[in-house]
């Protein structure tokens, strides 16, 4: 009789981790769901993680010696925090062409291409999306 009582158990056991492994594979749609979730705005609920090119990032490490990995700078070099992709890439733009007038800007601007100038400036935004 013990050998059969550990059988069910055994049985019982497997037929758990089985339907644990449906409902996590399944994205836990078999679990119940909780009506206090569903009245959350959708300001209350995370924002998607954006994108960035890893050329961007790579070309972006110069920049965050002076400007802060995240765009956040300390002292009084100015933060490119939370400005839109548009205007660091015309900011850049201009510094490279003599258009904006800088100290240092414009000697680190003209080392690169336009496009890597767009990717610093979109991996900017990624950056300072990401740690809203």
């Amino acid at each position: 009789m013990e050998e059969y009582i550990m059988a069910v158990k055994q049985e019982i056991r497997m037929t758990i981790c089985a339907l644990f492994f449906t409902v996590i594979s399944t994205g836990s749609s078999m679990l119940p769901v909780d009506s206090s979730a569903s009245t959350k705005s959708a300001k209350q609920l995370p924002a998607p993680k954006l994108e960035s090119s890893p050329r961007g990032q790579i070309l972006a490490l110069s920049c965050a010696s002076c400007h802060g990995t995240d765009g956040k700078s300390a002292g009084i070099i100015p933060s490119i925090n939370g400005f839109s992709a548009e205007y660091i890439e015309t900011a850049l733009k201009g510094f490279k062409t003599g258009a904006r007038p800088s100290t240092v800007m414009s000697r680190h601007a003209k080392g690169y291409t336009d496009d890597e100038l767009k990717l610093i400036a979109e991996y900017f935004v990624t950056v300072s999306h990401n740690t809203k």
